[in-house]
């Protein structure tokens, strides 16, 4: 049984960030909650702009405040905008509804707290959290 913890997001965070110099990205910032929404860790890259912090914790703590990823909260937008919209005014424009926001479950499946990345295209923000995510030896759910 996983846990997200300093020590896991200092791994999920070296394995994101070298998850990203594998892609060749644009300089990204990650930003780790855990299931409460409290900031565990937030790391961003030489030369990542100063809202990307924001943008990198919007995507995790929507995740982890409606128990879907950023790109599922992103499809609810499409479908149900005056749903998200009026969520997020509730939420004081915490959320930020794009791929970039992973959900981090342990091995009993329990939501354990939230990656968001921010800084290249929403996928790729994406498919770096999962990397670091699986290299912290926790479950990915980016759906």
């Amino acid at each position: 049984m996983g846990k997200l913890d300093l020590e896991s997001s200092i791994t999920i965070t070296r394995a994101a960030f070298g998850k990203s110099l594998e892609l060749n990205t644009a300089p990204l910032t990650v930003a780790i909650l855990d299931a409460s929404g409290t900031l565990i860790s937030l790391q961003r890259q030489d030369g990542a702009s100063m809202i990307r912090p924001d943008v990198a914790i919007g995507k995790a703590w929507g995740a982890v405040a409606m128990g879907k990823s950023s790109r599922a909260l992103g499809e609810d937008a499409q479908n149900r905008p005056a749903f998200i919209s009026a969520l997020n005014t509730l939420a004081q424009g915490k959320i930020v509804p794009v791929p970039g926001g992973v959900l981090v479950r342990n091995s009993d499946n329990e939501i354990v707290g939230a990656v968001g990345i921010s800084g290249d295209l929403s996928d790729v923000d994406e498919q770096c959290a999962v990397s670091g995510i699986e290299a912290a030896g926790l479950v990915a759910d980016a759906g």
